[in-house]
C-alpha cells in the first residue's frame, strides 16, 4: 500500500512518500542484489536506509530509502510483525517518476505465500527452511530499469566479479553524472545510453573491460528505447527471447537482469561459474552442472530464484578445489 506522494516538509525541491509493506520486511535483504559491489556510485545500501541514483523518462533522480524505526521489525521475536513503513524520498526532475516505481523496487508485488505454505515447506531441505526462517522479510526488488541493470551484469561476463565491479565504478565515477539534491558524496547517475556510446575506445581498455563485453554494451545501447519497453513486460520465455535478440545477450545475463528488473521468482542463471557447484553442494553435498543443477531445482518449479537465495544467505560454504578463477589484465592486450 502506497500512501500519497507530498512535498517534504525540509526541501522545496524533493518529494516523499510513505510506502507500507506487511511485515516483517528487511530492506537491506531485499535491495542487495541491485548494488554491484559496496562501493558502487549508483547504489549504497545498508540494513534499513539505501540511496540510489538513476535516470527517468523526466530526467535524473536521487531516490532515499528509509524505514521508519517505529514500523515492524525485521524479525519478530513472537507473534507476527506488524505493517513495515518505509519512506522514500527523491530529489531531481525525475523525483515523481522515481517515487512511482518504489513499492515494486522494494518487492512489494513479490508475494512469498506459496513458498511459505506448510505443505510446500515441509518439500524443502532443513538448510533452506532454517535460512527463510531467519530471513522472513526477504523480498525481491523489481527496479525496472532494463539498461542500467544490464550494463553492469555484461561487465560481469567470463571475469571475477572484482574486475567487473572496478570497471563499473571506475567507469560510472568518469563519465556518469552527479546525483541531484542531497546525500553521499560520490553518488552517481550512470550514463544513458548515449552517454555510454560517448566512452572513448581506450577507457573501456583502461577499465578493464575487453571488447567482447565493451561491444556488447554497445549493442544494448543501441537497443535501448526498446530494452526499456520490456520494463514492463510479463516475465517469461518471450522476455527473455527478447532480450537475447542482442548479441551478446545470453541466457546468463537474461536471468541475472531479470532477477533485478523483474523480481523473477523462477529465473536461475544457469552460465555461471560457481552457481551449479554451489547449489550442488548445497543440496547434495556434490558438485554438479548447469543440467544437475536444473534436476535438483526443478521440485520448487515457480519459487527456484528463491531456493537459490535462500541457499546463498544460509552461510553455507562449498569446499573449495584447485586454483580460483584469477583475474585477466586486459589493458596489457
Amino acid at each position: 500500500m502506497s500512501l500519497p506522494v507530498s512535498a517534504l516538509p525540509d526541501s522545496g525541491t524533493g518529494l516523499s512518500a510513505l510506502v507500507e509493506l506487511p511485515g516483517p520486511y528487511s530492506l537491506g535483504a531485499s535491495l542487495a542484489p541491485l548494488a554491484h559491489g559496496r562501493r558502487d556510485p549508483t547504489t549504497l545500501v545498508g540494513a534499513d536506509e539505501a540511496w540510489l541514483a538513476f535516470a527517468t523518462a523526466d530526467g535524473d533522480a536521487t531516490l532515499r530509502l528509509a524505514v521508519l524505526p517505529s514500523s515492524g521489525a525485521a524479525v519478530p521475536r513472537t507473534g507476527p510483525a506488524g505493517p513495515v513503513l518505509v519512506r522514500a524520498s527523491a530529489w531531481g526532475p525525475g523525483a515523481e517518476a522515481a517515487l512511482d516505481r518504489v513499492p515494486r523496487l522494494l518487492g512489494a508485488d513479490d508475494d512469498w505465500s506459496g513458498f511459505d505454505d506448510a505443505g510446500f515447506l515441509a518439500t524443502l531441505p532443513r538448510l533452506v527452511t532454517e535460512t527463510r526462517r531467519r530471513n522472513p522479510g526477504l523480498r525481491l526488488p523489481a527496479c525496472g530499469r532494463m539498461l542500467d541493470t544490464l550494463v553492469p551484469v555484461i561487465l560481469e561476463q567470463k571475469v571475477t566479479l572484482m574486475e567487473a565491479y572496478s570497471a563499473w565504478r571506475y567507469l560510472v565515477t568518469k563519465f556518469g553524472r552527479p546525483a541531484p539534491g542531497p546525500g553521499p558524496v560520490h553518488l552517481r547517475v550512470a550514463p544513458d545510453a548515449a552517454g555510454w556510446r560517448r566512452v572513448p575506445s581506450w577507457e573501456w581498455h583502461r577499465a578493464g573491460v575487453d571488447s567482447s563485453r565493451s561491444g556488447a554494451v554497445m549493442r544494448a545501447c543501441a537497443a535501448a528505447s526498446g530494452l526499456e519497453r520490456l520494463a514492463e513486460a510479463p516475465v517469461g520465455a518471450d522476455l527473455e527471447a527478447r532480450l537475447r535478440t542482442v548479441p551478446g545477450i545470453g541466457p546468463w545475463t537474461v536471468a541475472e537482469t531479470v532477477q533485478r528488473t523483474h523480481g523473477a521468482p523462477d529465473t536461475v542463471s544457469v552460465g555461471d561459474f560457481h552457481l551449479a557447484k554451489f547449489v550442488g553442494a548445497a543440496l547434495t553435498g556434490r558438485r554438479t552442472d548447469d543440467a544437475g543443477m536444473l534436476a535438483l531445482l526443478e521440485p520448487w518449479r515457480g519459487h527456484r530464484q528463491r531456493v537459490v537465495r535462500m541457499l546463498m544467505l544460509s552461510g553455507f560454504r562449498k569446499q573449495a578445489y584447485g586454483p580460483k578463477l584469477a583475474p585477466e589484465d586486459h589493458r596489457r592486450r
